[in-house]
């Protein structure tokens, strides 16, 4: 298993990794962020659920550097403000290249 996971669905490539605050995967794609698979670095942060536009999740903001996830004070879950390592990701069953 990997940290950070290639994934392509509706062709479109997409990057996700297992967030431990929120307890799901996140995804970003390769048009905005710059990702090193070799080192498990997203660019720039990771924002999700901004403004807390969907009311069920959490507000989840980090960096995701050289295979660890530091969690930003802005995050409402357990681990704002922590710094931990990136987890195992394994790939949905979507069509992966």
């Amino acid at each position: 298993m990997s940290k950070l996971v290639k994934e392509h669905y509706g062709g479109k490539n997409y990057f996700s990794f297992f967030c431990p605050g929120c307890g799901r995967k996140h995804f970003v794609t390769d048009d905005i962020w710059k990702v090193d698979l070799d080192t498990a670095t997203l660019s720039p942060s990771v924002l999700v659920n901004q403004g807390r536009k969907n009311p069920n999740h959490d507000v989840c903001h980090s960096f995701v550097k050289n295979g660890k996830i530091q969690f930003l004070n802005d995050c409402t879950h357990k681990l704002a403000g922590k710094t931990v390592e990136l987890g195992d990701c394994e790939a949905d069953v979507w069509e992966i290249r």
